[in-house]
């Protein structure tokens, strides 16, 4: 709705790097080598791969601090909705939707997780599909609706133009803030992220098989355009619409009732209630609920495995459970204190944050030979420490927002543009991968479960999987 069909490239990252590279390049060689060292989670799997407790434990605390973050940004989303569509408070709203989420993720555990995930798939698949349709129908077709989105061009306020803003249907410009914002954080931190998404990783560690991942190949290609590409359409149709209702952008006229400011998390909510039939919000209601529960139950279960079963000795049930409980309850806590408009910003962050942790200690277990433990976690220090150091001091949304820099240095960034709206990610990731490798070349491979050790019983692995 804010920056339009410019987000649809983080659609192509989604499929090509999210889906194909994840399954087929990742996702194939994490089930062999983790099935062959009996692997789990996550941290476990680059624990026991690297030789490392310091290792599993660190990834595992990691996802402990973080991962709410990003929890708390979708129970945020989904709490918004229910707010905005049954007029419901919204601090009962996080609650009464947290503990459906924590009910079935609790008493079924990662079954529970795959089982309701197919069900509420094929509910946003639906719920997507009759979106899209009802959008255009409502704007008079699609090469209408197209249009009068390239028309409100000339409409576009001074405060979005002066940020590079050229409209929906254009990139922003060139080096621009916007350009920095769309193309650093929500793409390239989002769509190469995914890849180190610890919820998803254990995944792989659960299929069948490899036939199991080629036809997920297929299957969620189709569903991340029926998803993601469907909704960044939608969003930036919104903008016809709500010009044609109230004379404002969709950013001017998603206003929260309580501040009276403007909240871009209520753009679709709003657009939903105000423009389509009474009878599909309740089905979108399900659609967006659906997406929020399958993402949220995924969470909860990594939070709750890192704390009972990387962190704690004395792994349970009752502590798995107890754990999950642990996290719910900081998330809840979360979806109160963040700003409003937090919902993008909070799940880019918690993508950058494991792509320049986890990735290239993740890359090197699975494919490189050469790679060491030493360099595992001098790489991933690295990548989390200056992600957390250019959060804290660089990138101005959220420096000026914790103000330490302020309080320490007497600014609000250390630095100047660009870097306040460059994404840590492009210089965290870099610099992790680099350190992986300098470190990797000057320190000595270990024996037992080092990648050396394990990459030279892939084949073997491998030929074990596929017939089993």
């Amino acid at each position: 709705g804010m920056f339009g069909m410019g987000l649809l490239w983080l659609t192509f990252l989604n499929i090509f790097v999210g889906i194909f590279l994840a399954f087929v390049v990742f996702g194939k060689r994490t089930l062999i080598i983790g099935r062959k060292i009996g692997a789990n989670t996550f941290p476990e799997f680059l624990g026991k791969v690297y030789d490392s407790t310091f290792i599993r434990k660190f990834a595992a605390t990691i996802i402990l601090c973080a991962m709410p973050l990003y929890a708390a940004a979708v129970m945020i989303g989904a709490a918004r909705f229910l707010e905005s569509t049954l007029n419901m408070n919204y601090t009962m709203a996080v609650i009464i939707f947290a503990v459906i989420v924590a009910a079935y993720v609790m008493t079924g555990g990662i079954k529970g997780v795959f089982y309701t995930d197919a069900f509420q798939g094929s509910i946003m698949f639906i719920g997507m599909l009759i979106l899209l349709f009802f959008t255009y129908n409502l704007l008079g077709g699609v090469s209408q609706a197209h249009n009068a989105l390239t028309n409100l061009n000339q409409i576009i306020p001074a405060s979005l133009a002066e940020k590079g803003h050229l409209g929906w249907t254009s990139m922003p410009a060139f080096g621009s803030e916007y350009w920095w914002v769309l193309v650093s954080t929500l793409v390239l931190g989002v769509g190469i992220g995914v890849l180190a998404q610890p919820q998803l990783i254990v995944r792989y560690l659960t299929v069948k098989g490899p036939k199991e991942l080629n036809r997920a190949v297929v299957v969620g290609g189709i569903f991340i355009i029926a998803m993601t590409g469907i909704a960044f359409v939608v969003g930036a149709l919104t903008n016809v619409y709500f010009y044609g209702a109230t004379g404002k952008i969709a950013l001017l006229a998603a206003v929260d009732p309580v501040s009276g400011k403007p909240n871009i998390d209520l753009i679709i909510p709003m657009y939903i209630n105000m423009a389509l039939p009474p009878w599909f919000t309740y089905i979108f209601m399900l659609t967006l609920l659906s997406a929020a529960m399958s993402t949220l139950s995924g969470q909860f279960h990594s939070i709750g495995t890192s704390l009972g079963h990387d962190l704690s000795r004395r792994a349970s049930l009752l502590i798995n459970r107890a754990s999950i409980l642990v996290a719910l309850v900081v998330t809840v806590w979360l979806s109160f204190v963040l700003p409003p408009g937090i919902v993008a910003i909070a799940t880019a962050i918690f993508f950058g944050i494991c792509a320049a942790t986890f990735l290239p200690a993740y890359a090197a277990a699975l494919y490189w030979k050469r790679a060491t433990r030493p360099a595992a976690i001098a790489s991933m220090v690295t990548g989390f420490g200056s992600s957390l150091l250019l959060i804290a001091f660089v990138h101005a949304k959220e420096a000026s927002a914790l103000g330490l820099s302020q309080l320490l240095f007497g600014r609000a960034t250390l630095l100047g543009f660009p870097w306040t709206v460059v994404d840590p990610i492009v210089i965290s990731l870099p610099l992790a991968a680099l350190v992986m490798m300098a470190v990797s070349l000057v320190t000595a491979p270990a024996t037992s479960h080092s990648p050396a050790a394990v990459l030279t019983e892939t084949k073997k692995a491998r030929h074990a999987v596929n017939e089993g």
